[in-house]
């Protein structure tokens, strides 16, 4: 089961991309399969075919998208938090062998292909790094056996930080 915790930023990029795809890119998608279907024979018209199934995924997203926003949790940062890994937490680790990463705990539906350095709350590598503090270790179980890490440092994004 995926948890429902999202960081404000990942929270505020799905309503940009509902907004987008509700208020830009469907009405932009509409007009094209209006105007292919005045064409007369949908059957064999490839542009009314392609802009149909591009508009039912433009629907399904949304529908998703407005699903999810529903149940996701915002979590904040709260000064309670400071010097330990908690969610929406950037931290850099190194392990014995000398490399060393640099990860940020979010949510399910914060992970992109273009932020390699985000990991689920879910995932193994965040539950052993969570309440830990620097200099602590955190022992992960991988397919290869138990792994090592060592907590170099701790810090959240300024943006979610009490006023």
């Amino acid at each position: 089961m995926k948890s429902n915790l999202i960081t404000r930023g990942g929270h505020d990029l799905l309503v940009a991309e509902l907004k987008h795809l509700w208020h830009e890119e469907r009405p932009e998608i509409t007009k094209k399969v209006n105007w292919a279907a005045s064409l007369g024979d949908r059957s064999e018209n490839a542009d009314y075919q392609y802009n149909k199934q591009i508009l039912r995924k433009i629907d399904r997203r949304v529908r998703y998208l407005g699903k999810r926003l529903e149940e996701l949790h915002i979590v904040d940062f709260s000064a309670e938090q400071a010097g330990k890994v908690y969610f929406g937490a950037w931290v850099d680790i190194e392990n014995e062998a000398g490399e060393q990463k640099t990860l940020r705990i979010v949510g399910v539906d914060e992970i992109y292909d273009h932020h390699p350095q985000h990991i689920s709350i879910d995932s193994p590598m965040a539950r052993a790094l969570l309440s830990k503090q620097v200099d602590d270790e955190a022992e992960v179980m991988t397919p290869s056996g138990k792994k090592t890490w060592f907590i170099n440092a701790i810090r959240y994004e300024p943006s979610e930080k009490p006023d």
